[in-house]
């Protein structure tokens, strides 16, 4: 069985870097693994376009790299297919949106493990790459996700020590965009709302032993996380990345170019 890298990291108490990408190209995720500076790439299924074969391309390309896994971002309709599917791909890791109490924490749980005598999960006999070392192999797959979910919701924040007691759950993440939209706070990430659940996120999180990961956009956005303990970052987008590129590196050329 390939190893999960963010299982092993967790396991022995390390920190965990990952990057996100909304590209289904496997060309993106080869050359993230290849840089050798991440532990797991993000593909971000809730807001890109992909089809079935695309979660087989991805895992193929994570595959090509050592100390190297998945995480897969689901939007919320279709995270029972999806998360199966993917699993089955070889995407290792699953990180699942728009919970709103312990309900719908332990139905994500269910979803990714095995379903064997003790427990009242509901992942079967998974086709597809996962499956080509055998059942027992798949078992420890499926045992092995890191299951992680997003807290963005008014709901979530009100429930979140409960949350945060759900046996399974690996790590939580703070969505302060979706969080604003819920409590009439749209567009106003840095609202003095949407900074204080963020704040009692990760703080109550990390007083509880469960992981939080910060999503950053720059290096320099590390400080405050780091002054509470966080050592999961995740850094940027591909789409962002190039954004940025285009708009500094572009102007810059055009405005060269525009005096000669």
């Amino acid at each position: 069985m390939r190893e999960n890298r963010m299982r092993t990291l967790l396991r022995e108490g390390k920190p965990t870097i990952g990057t996100r990408v909304q590209s289904s190209l496997p060309n993106f995720i080869e050359l993230i693994g290849r840089s050798g500076n991440f532990d797991y790439v993000e593909f971000l299924a809730e807001y890109a376009p992909y089809d079935l074969y695309a979660l087989d391309n991805i895992a193929r390309a994570i595959e090509l790299s050592p100390n190297f896994t998945g995480l897969i971002k689901m939007e919320r309709s279709a995270q029972e297919h999806l998360a199966v599917r993917a699993m089955a791909a070889g995407i290792q890791n699953l990180l699942f949106t728009d919970v709103r109490n312990v309900e719908d924490v332990r139905q994500c749980i269910r979803i990714v493990r095995p379903e064997v005598p003790g427990n009242d999960a509901t992942h079967g006999m998974a086709g597809g790459r996962a499956a080509y070392g055998g059942i027992a192999d798949l078992i420890r797959q499926f045992d092995d996700a890191v299951i992680v979910v997003m807290i963005e919701k008014k709901g979530a924040v009100e429930n979140l020590e409960e949350i945060l007691r759900v046996p399974g759950l690996d790590m939580i993440q703070f969505g302060p965009s979706d969080y604003g939209m819920s409590v009439g706070a749209g567009g106003q990430r840095n609202s003095p709302a949407v900074q204080e659940a963020r704040d009692y996120t990760f703080k109550t999180a990390l007083k509880m032993g469960v992981r939080a990961r910060a999503e950053i956009m720059d290096v320099s956005d590390m400080e405050y996380y780091l002054n509470l303990g966080v050592k999961d970052f995740n850094i940027s987008t591909d789409s962002a990345i190039l954004s940025r590129f285009y708009a500094e590196q572009g102007g810059r050329l055009k405005e060269i170019v525009s005096k000669l």
